[in-house]
């Protein structure tokens, strides 16, 4: 796919309005449920690794099929519940997340189709500015300091290692 010009990927404003409303809504509905740890507190609560949610799966297991060898101290209704609660946060967790990604990515190339037609536009300028064209050497002038310390007239992008670099 060519990286220029997502007509088909802008939203529409009623699309805007139905996607805010809808995080909005999320917000509201996961409000009361959300925590807010401290530094301290996420690195104490934080210690439930891999190894140890394979332990807790294991309890389950154990307390799921052999009822009896459970623990009476244990309040099992809680340790459920807490079981039950986690899978759910973490699947929506994962949906959210692939989200996010996808918003990324459509966001890195809108940034991507701007800045090229920003160049194009710079180029434009300095064209007209060889037109004596009123107006628009003011505009290279502007423009131009943000390509300081690259050489004379490049705008052109090149690549450099996984990064896009203007050179």
């Amino acid at each position: 796919m060519p990286f220029t010009n997502f007509d088909s990927r802008h939203f529409s404003a009623a699309e805007k309005t139905t996607v805010n409303n809808a995080v909005t809504a999320l917000e509201t509905a996961l409000a009361p449920k959300l925590a807010n740890l401290s530094a301290d507190e996420r690195q104490q609560y934080g210690s439930v690794n891999e190894q140890n949610k394979l332990i807790i799966n294991k309890v389950k297991d154990f307390r799921d099929s052999q009822p009896n060898l459970s623990s009476p101290d244990v309040d099992w209704t809680e340790f459920l519940n807490d079981f039950d609660t986690r899978a759910f946060l973490q699947t929506n967790i994962q949906r959210l997340q692939s989200l996010i990604d996808g918003l990324n990515n459509a966001k890195i190339l809108h940034d991507w189709d701007n800045y090229q037609a920003a160049l194009s536009d710079y180029d434009f300028a300095k064209y007209k500015v060889t037109t004596q064209a009123v107006g628009y050497q003011t505009k290279v002038n502007e423009l131009g300091q943000f390509f300081a310390g690259r050489p004379a007239g490049s705008t052109q992008t090149a690549k450099q290692g996984d990064e896009n670099v203007v050179v």
